[in-house]
């Protein structure tokens, strides 16, 4: 089942500001490209995958 940016912080949170909601989106993205986990890429965040991919290049 995806995951999508709706359900996993519109739906979950109220925001009292445009500044909340921005500091919010931008700790989600961090999250979403250095912390998730991804089966996919066995077991890598997609930034760690995309890291272990470029460095097999050199």
């Amino acid at each position: 089942m995806p995951i999508h940016l709706k359900s996993e912080l519109l739906y979950l949170h109220e925001f009292c500001s445009w500044e909340d909601f921005i500091r919010e989106l931008k700790r989600y993205i961090l999250y979403y490209n250095n912390d998730r986990i991804k089966v996919r890429f066995n077991g890598l965040s997609p930034m760690e995958y995309k890291n272990k991919y470029y460095n097999e290049l050199i």
